[in-house]
C-alpha cells in the first residue's frame, strides 16, 4: 500500500513535472514553486523527484544565465530542499554533479544577491551529509578570496553558510593555508566579534584552520578586529553566560592555538579560560553530547603538559564527573572519559592513583576493550597504556582484574593498525621484569606475536615488537630467551639490524645484550648462535652507525667476553681484537669506556687463561691503547683550551691583570688587624713559641703543596713575574694575622691560665691525642702477618676486584614505554 501511495502521488505530480521543460518562464516558476512544495519536509518524496531523473533539469535551470533570476533561485532552493533528505539522497545528488554546478556558480552571481544565497545554503546541505564532496571546491585563489568576501560582508544567512562550508572543506593543510592567505582569519574575527549564535560557524572554522597548524595558529595570534584579537574575542566567549555551544567552540579553539604552539601552556587564556571551560562543560549537569566533547577536547588540552594535567586532575571535581561520563550510554561519551583519563594519567603518579581508584574505573576499562564501537575500544586501550607506566599498578591492580586477557584477545583479531600500535605498547609495559602478567602472557602466545609485529612494514609496530621482546629477555630463564631467538630468527635480527630507523636498531641490540647476560646463558647461547651474533657485531662496528649503537654492539662483546667459554670466541677473532684496539683510541668517551668493558671482561684475573689473553691483547697492542688512554686522560685534566696562553696576553695589555693585582691588594689591606693592642699580643705570642710553631705549620704546608710537575719551575716564573707569589705571601700574611688574639685582655689571662697550669695541662693533652694515632694493639703487626700467611688478603683483593666488576650493566634494563 506504501508503494502504491509513492506511485499514486508521482503520477498526480507528472503535470507539472512535464511544466519543467516548457519554454514559457512563467510556466517554469509556478512548476518550481509546486515542486518545491511538494518535496519540503517528506523524504519519500525527495526520493520520488531524484527516481524521476528531475535533478538534471534543475541543474539545468539553476546554470542557465539567461532565465529569469527568480527561475535559477527556485530551482536551487529546491535543490537545497533535496539535499536535506536522507544521506542516499545527498549522494544521489552528488554523483549528479551537483556539488560542482554550486561551486561553478559562485564563481559568477553577485554577492549580495539572493541567487548567492540559495547556492550557499544548498551547497551547505550537501557538505553536511559525511562525506563531504570537498574535490568539488578547488583551492582556487580568487574563489576562496570570494568566498571570505561574502563571510564578511553577506547577509547573516549568506555568512553563517559560507563558514559552514568552509570549515567542513578545511581538512589538511593545504587548505589550512589557503584560506589563511584568502584572509578567513579576517572573516571568523568579525563573526567571532557578533551575537555568540552566529560565532558558532566561525568557531568551527577558526577550528578546522588553526588544527595542528602553526602558522596558521600564529596568523590567527595576530589577527584582530576593533582592536580586539582572536584570542580575547575566544576568552570572552568562554564565560559561563555563553551558551554551551559557543563556549566549547571557544575553548577548543584555544585548545588547538596551544597544542600548536601558539599559546603556551601557562599562558592565561588557557590556564583560566579553556582548562575551567573545559572541566565545568564535563559535569553532570550538562547534556550528553556536550560533555563527550568536552572531555575528549580537554584530553587534547592537556596530553603533552605535566602542568596542565595537574592542574586539570583538581579542577571542578574532574575525575568523579569522567567517572560518570564513562557510564553513559553513547559511544562518544565513553571514548572521550577514556581519552581523558590517558592524558591526565599520562606523566604523574599520584594522578594515576588516583584514576585507579576511581570506583568501578578498570571493570568500564575492561569492558571498553570488548566493545563493539572500535573507537570505544581504541581509547580504552589509550587508557590502559597510560596507566601501565605505573609500577605498582602493574604489580596490583592489573593483575586483580587479568587486563592482559582482553588485551591479548584484542590483538589477536586482526585489528586496525592505530590500535595495534598502542595495544602493543601497553604490552612493552605489562612484559616488565616485575609484572605479574609477564608469565601468563607467554603462556599465551606473546613471543610469537611480537615476532611477527617486528616483520610489519610499519616502523612503529617493529619498534614496539622488539621493544617488548628486549623487556620480556631482561633476567629471563634459558628457555624463554631460546624461545625469543627461535621464534624470531637470526634473518630477521639481520634485517632489524638494517632498519632505517635507529630506535629499532637499538632496541635489536638491548635485546641481544639481554640475552647474553648470566654466564651460563651466555655460554649456551653462544655455543648455538656464536657464528650469526659475532655477525651480527661486527656489521654495526664496521658500519655507518651513529656512535650509542656502537657503544651497544661493544657492550654485546663485553657481555660474551664474560662467558666462561664465550670469551674464546673473541679471542679467536683477530679482526674483532683490532677493532678493540681502535675503539679504545676512538675520541667518543663513550665508546673507550666500552671497549674498556670488552678488555677488562677479557683479561680478567682468576680465570682460566687469563694471562695467555693478557698477553694475547698486550701483542695485538692492547697494552700500548690503554696506556695512551691513561695518558689522554690524565691530560684533560689541564687547560682544554689551546688559545689560553694568547687569550692571558691579551688581559695583560688590556690592564686586567694589573686591574686584580690591584684589587687583590686592596682586599689585602682591607683585612689587616684593625686592633689597637695588636703589637702587644703578638710580642707575647712570640715569647711564647707561638709564631714559630705558626712557622713551622706554613712549612710543613709549603712542602705539600710543591708541585710535582717537571714543569713547575717554569710556570712558579711565570706565576711570579704575574705577581701571584706575591699575592700569595699577602694572603699567608693575612692568614697568620687573623690567628691572633683580637682581645685586648688576652696577655692577662694567658699569664693567669699558665700560673693555674693550663697551658701545661693542654701540652700533655695534645702529646696523648698524637699517641692514640698510633695503633693501639701491641700485637697488630703479628696479626696482620698471619692473615697474609693464610691468604686472607689475597682474598680481600679479590673480592674489592669483584664488587668493581659487578658495577658493569650486563643488560639493558626492561624499560617502560610512553
Amino acid at each position: 500500500m506504501q508503494q502504491l501511495t509513492i506511485f499514486m502521488d508521482i503520477e498526480s505530480s507528472r503535470s507539472y513535472i512535464d511544466e519543467l521543460y516548457s519554454t514559457e518562464g512563467g510556466k517554469i516558476v509556478e512548476a518550481l514553486v509546486t515542486l518545491k512544495n511538494t518535496v519540503i519536509g517528506s523524504n519519500r518524496q525527495k526520493s520520488s523527484v531524484i527516481q524521476q531523473g528531475i535533478v538534471p533539469r534543475l541543474l539545468q535551470l539553476m546554470a542557465d544565465e539567461s532565465l529569469d533570476p527568480n527561475i535559477r533561485v527556485e530551482a536551487t532552493i529546491t535543490i537545497g530542499s533535496l539535499a536535506k533528505g536522507t544521506a542516499e539522497n545527498v549522494a544521489a545528488l552528488v554523483e549528479q554533479g551537483t556539488a560542482t554546478v554550486l561551486v561553478e556558480l559562485l564563481k559568477t552571481v553577485p554577492v549580495e544577491s539572493k541567487l548567492a544565497e540559495a547556492v550557499l545554503c544548498a551547497l551547505r546541505s550537501v557538505f553536511l551529509y559525511p562525506p563531504a564532496p570537498v574535490a568539488a571546491l578547488p583551492a582556487d585563489m580568487m574563489l576562496l578570496t570570494r568566498l571570505t568576501q561574502i563571510a564578511r560582508e553577506g547577509s547573516d544567512l549568506a555568512r553563517g553558510c559560507v563558514v559552514r562550508v568552509l570549515s567542513l572543506w578545511c581538512m589538511g593543510t593545504a587548505e589550512q593555508e589557503a584560506l589563511c592567505a584568502a584572509g578567513a582569519c579576517s572573516a571568523a574575527a568579525a563573526l567571532l566579534h557578533s551575537a555568540p549564535p552566529r560565532a558558532l560557524p566561525a568557531l568551527d572554522l577558526l577550528a578546522a584552520m588553526c588544527f595542528e597548524n602553526a602558522s596558521v595558529s600564529q596568523q590567527a595570534m595576530n589577527t584582530r578586529y576593533n582592536d580586539r584579537a582572536i584570542p580575547e574575542l575566544l576568552t570572552y566567549l568562554v564565560s559561563r553566560d555563553k551558551p554551551l555551544p559557543v563556549a566549547m567552540g571557544a575553548a577548543r579553539c584555544l585548545t588547538y592555538m596551544h597544542r600548536a604552539g601558539a599559546l603556551t601552556a601557562d599562558d592565561s587564556r588557557v590556564v583560566f579560560g579553556a582548562l575551567p571551560c573545559l572541566a565545568r562543560l564535563c559535569t553532570k549537569e550538562m547534556p550528553e553530547e556536550i560533555r563527550a566533547t568536552a572531555a575528549e577536547t580537554l584530553a587534547y588540552l592537556a596530553e603533552v603538559d605535566t602542568s596542565l594535567q595537574r592542574l586539570a586532575a583538581i579542577s571542578n571535581h574532574l575525575m568523579s564527573s569522567l567517572a560518570d561520563i564513562v557510564n553513559c550510554n553513547s559511544a562518544a561519551a565513553k571514548q572521550g572519559a577514556f581519552k581523558c583519563f590517558a592524558s591526565l594519567g599520562a606523566n604523574d603518579e599520584d594522578i594515576r592513583k588516583r584514576i585507579i581508584e576511581t570506583h568501578g574505573l578498570m571493570v568500564h576499562v575492561v569492558n571498553g576493550m570488548n566493545n563493539p564501537e572500535p573507537a570505544v575500544r581504541l581509547a580504552a586501550v589509550r587508557c590502559l597504556h597510560s596507566l601501565s607506566r605505573s609500577v605498582q599498578q602493574l604489580r596490583t591492580t592489573f593483575q586483580d582484574h587479568a587486563v592482559w586477557r582482553p588485551l591479548m584477545q584484542l590483538l589477536s583479531d586482526s585489528p586496525g593498525t592505530e590500535l595495534l600500535t598502542v595495544g602493543s605498547s601497553t604490552l612493552c609495559n605489562l612484559l616488565l621484569e616485575f609484572s605479574p602478567a609477564k608469565e601468563p602472557m607467554l603462556d599465551q602466545g606473546a613471543v610469537e606475536m611480537l615476532c611477527n609485529l617486528t616483520k610489519r612494514p610499519e616502523a612503529a609496530l617493529r619498534l614496539n615488537g622488539i621493544w617488548a621482546l628486549m623487556n620480556m629477555a631482561f633476567q629471563a630463564e634459558q628457555k624463554v630467551k631460546q624461545r625469543i631467538l627461535s621464534c624470531l630468527g637470526t634473518e630477521q635480527m639481520f634485517r632489524l639490524l638494517s632498519d632505517a630507523d635507529t630506535r629499532v636498531i637499538m632496541k635489536t641490540l638491548g635485546l641481544l645484550r639481554n640475552l647474553l647476560s648470566t654466564r651460563q646463558h651466555i655460554d649456551a647461547i653462544m655455543s648455538e648462535y656464536s657464528s650469526q651474533v659475532m655477525q651480527a657485531v661486527i656489521v654495526v662496528l664496521e658500519g655507518s652507525y651513529p656512535a650509542e649503537v656502537k657503544e651497544q654492539a661493544l657492550c654485546i662483546l663485553g657481555n660474551i667476553g664474560d662467558g666462561e667459554k664465550a670469551k674464546d670466541l673473541i679471542m679467536a677473532n683477530e679482526d674483532v681484537l683490532r677493532k678493540l684496539v681502535d675503539y679504545l683510541a676512538h675520541p667518543e668517551s663513550k665508546l673507550q669506556e666500552a671497549a674498556l668493558f670488552v678488555a677488562g671482561n677479557l683479561v680478567w684475573r682468576g680465570e682460566a687463561g687469563a694471562a695467555a689473553r693478557q698477553a694475547r691483547l698486550a701483542s695485538l697492542g692492547v697494552l700500548r691503547a690503554l696506556q695512551l688512554l691513561r695518558q689522554r686522560r690524565d691530560h684533560q685534566l689541564h687547560d682544554k683550551s689551546a688559545g689560553a696562553a694568547a687569550r692571558q696576553a691579551r688581559l695583560a695589555s688590556l690592564g686586567v691583570l694589573r686591574a686584580l693585582q690591584l684589587l687583590r691588594q686592596r682586599r689585602d689591606h682591607q683585612l689587616h688587624d684593625k686592633s689597637a693592642g695588636a703589637a702587644a699580643r703578638q710580642a707575647r705570642l712570640a715569647s711564647l713559641g707561638v709564631l714559630r710553631a705558626l712557622q713551622l705549620l706554613r712549612q710543613r704546608r709549603d712542602h705539600q703543596l710543591h708541585d710535582k710537575s717537571a714543569g713547575a719551575a717554569a710556570r712558579q716564573a711565570r706565576l711570579a713575574s704575574l705577581g701571584v707569589l706575591r699575592a700569595l705571601q699577602l694572603l699567608r700574611q693575612r692568614r697568620d694575622h687573623q690567628l691572633h688574639d683580637k682581645s685586648a685582655g688576652a696577655a692577662a689571662r694567658q699569664a693567669r691560665l699558665a700560673s693555674l697550669g693550663v697551658l701545661r695541662a693542654l701540652q700533655l693533652l695534645r702529646q696523648r691525642r698524637d699517641h692514640q694515632l698510633h695503633d693501639k694493639s701491641a700485637g697488630a703487626a703479628a696479626r696482620q702477618a698471619r692473615l697474609a700467611s693464610l691468604g686472607v688478603l689475597r682474598a680481600l683483593q679479590l673480592l674489592r676486584q669483584r664488587r668493581d666488576h659487578q658495577l658493569h650493566d650486563k643488560s639493558v634494563h626492561s624499560t617502560i614505554q610512553h
